[in-house]
């Protein structure tokens, strides 16, 4: 840990924390290389795992992709960094692969404490209650139209057959008999007449069901590797 600039009283770690897609990471770890002190990254599915980590550590930079940000579950998080009074000096960053970063100011300068005379005692002024900020979204954003899907399409998650509930290029919704938690990574067969679409998948949230047919879990995916031209397809033959 390292002290904040003279006349703060509050302490930020010389590190930064990285949010974006899996697929954009790699070239966004580069593009934030100019930061000082360790960089810790984490997938946008995983942003409640990132906000329990920024809130211990206090970063100096918090680093979110452009896309991400501009979904409800980004804004909910630069909401919340934004309302905690512990992180007032952990500097928002928007950031994407193809641009410069823009900055989120995490507090209005006229939130700053006015200077006292010299000679004059400081008072403690009464704090202001801060806004309650929104939960984070716990299944996942839309960074690409998602379709309901019709009943009835093969599903394969994990080796478990699975009834797919919504898909989209980067995501899709399932239910499943096989046990599915969030960080989870699984495998993914979706099989009609005209062939079988494979592809790695992250569980970006999870929810255990007790139904007629017996438990199941109710999931969100992320889509790591699909073939975004075959799942368009997909979708274009089996949406509702």
């Amino acid at each position: 840990m390292v002290a904040a600039s003279r006349g703060e009283d509050l302490l930020t770690e010389a590190c930064t924390v990285l949010i974006a897609a899996p697929d954009l990471l790699p070239t966004l770890k580069q593009r934030t290389g100019d930061v000082n002190g360790e960089l810790l990254t984490f997938s946008d599915a995983d942003a409640l795992r990132a906000l329990e980590v920024i809130t211990k550590r206090r970063p100096r930079v918090v680093a979110i992709e452009k896309v991400f940000a501009a979904t409800p579950r980004g804004a909910a998080l630069i909401n919340r960094i934004k309302a905690d009074p512990l992180l007032v000096q952990s500097e928002i960053r928007v950031v994407s692969p193809d641009s410069d970063y823009g900055r989120v100011s995490a507090r209005k300068p006229t939130e700053a404490a006015p200077a006292q005379a010299p000679g004059v005692a400081a008072t403690a002024a009464p704090a202001a209650a801060p806004m309650p900020a929104p939960p984070l979204d716990q299944r996942g954003t839309r960074r690409a139209p998602r379709f309901k899907i019709a009943p009835n399409v093969d599903a394969v998650v994990d080796g478990n057959a699975a009834t797919l509930l919504d898909l989209s290029i980067v995501g899709a919704q399932v239910v499943s008999g096989g046990g599915l938690k969030p960080n989870q990574r699984v495998r993914v067969a979706l099989t009609d007449e005209t062939g079988a679409i494979r592809f790695n998948a992250t569980v970006a949230w999870a929810k255990f069901e007790i139904s007629g047919g017996g438990p199941k879990y109710r999931a969100g995916l992320d889509i790591v590797d699909g073939d975004a031209a075959a799942l368009d397809a997909f979708c274009g033959r089996h949406k509702v």
